[in-house]
């Protein structure tokens, strides 16, 4: 196979930009990426707002949202089926650790509070969310008594919580781990753990059953907080923080600008080459907002914003298009 290979485009951005910030989320529907939270000065959010960013004319805008609107927060998440979008948990303007869960209806544009209080997972913030055709997956972040390990699934079709078996010890608590769907099983990868991590992890539905993996090839070192796309039986991560701030939150930890892509199948990771250092590549950073879609018909990573080495929140918009790869 000739080298494994991804392009950036750095996408131009017109309307009414909802600025520079980070711990914050966006996922894709149809061709319109939808923003929400986040924070421009450390833990204090910006607001609760629903941006759109159309990635045909690149244009913004803020939707007039009606019903229940979420209050502001960051270390927050958001996933779509379909026309609808699930947001849950994150961290409010007092630091408390919060877990509703509302739907957004990207059609009329109206907010729903499905759950809060001891429905569902535990307050938490900083987690990760992922979903497939029915689901949405909550796995781990930080708790209101430390990190957290569980894993979630709500079913927007019977509209329940499911909790799944715990992983054990071996999958520790974590706060920024990558959490995706690939050949039916939900997998983690990596996280904060009191240190950043590099273990692997999958849970498979069908078996009821947790595995740790052991990984090979050109691995990436642990990090957290990184971004992170699944399609087909890979998982793409970029960039995210190697090597916290001694300042915690307060401050920028050491950030990766690679692009690595793990195998399911033979599990093992190559590094790929896509131009670090050139004008549309991203650079360094992670507390990015991120999501798996579509950009002129080719699947990809969106990366919007985040934190950067010098602890500046950033306002930029990249697509990751990974190529020479076969997606079965």
């Amino acid at each position: 196979m000739a080298s494994v290979q991804g392009k950036w485009v750095k996408l131009d951005q017109r309307g009414t930009c909802p600025g520079p910030r980070s711990s914050h989320a966006v996922t894709i529907v149809a061709q319109k990426a939808y923003v929400f939270g986040g924070e421009f000065s450390p833990r204090v959010p910006v607001d609760n707002h629903i941006h759109v960013f159309d990635l045909q004319d690149t244009t913004w805008s803020v939707v007039n949202a009606t019903g229940e609107v979420p209050p502001p927060r960051v270390g927050v998440t958001m996933e779509a089926v379909g026309s609808t979008i699930y947001v849950f948990g994150g961290r409010d303007s007092e630091h408390k650790e919060l877990n509703e869960l509302y739907s957004f209806d990207t059609c009329s544009n109206k907010w729903t509070l499905l759950s809060t209080g001891d429905v569902g997972p535990p307050h938490r913030s900083y987690h990760s969310m992922t979903a497939d055709d029915r689901y949405i997956y909550v796995f781990g972040g930080c708790g209101n008594a430390g990190r957290l390990n569980d894993l979630w699934a709500y079913d927007v079709v019977d509209q329940k919580w499911i909790k799944y078996p715990s992983p054990g010890d071996n999958c520790k608590g974590r706060g920024g781990p990558g959490l995706v769907v690939a050949q039916g099983k939900i997998w983690v990868v990596y996280g904060f753990a009191g240190c950043e991590v590099d273990d692997v992890h999958y849970y498979d539905p069908a078996e009821s059953k947790w595995a740790e993996v052991e990984t090979k090839g050109e691995k990436p070192t642990a990090r957290s907080v990184f971004s992170m796309a699944g399609i087909g039986k890979y998982v793409f991560i970029y960039g995210g923080e190697v090597d916290p701030s001694d300042m915690g939150h307060m401050g920028a930890g050491k950030f990766a600008q690679e692009v690595y892509a793990l195998d399911t199948d033979t599990l093992e990771w190559k590094r790929l080459e896509d131009g670090p250092g050139q004008e549309n590549h991203p650079g360094p950073r992670g507390w990015c907002a991120y999501a798996s879609g579509l950009l002129n018909g080719k699947e990809g990573l969106l990366v919007y914003g985040g934190n950067s080495p010098s602890n500046d929140r950033l306002d930029d918009i990249f697509f990751f298009t990974p190529y020479n790869f076969i997606y079965i």
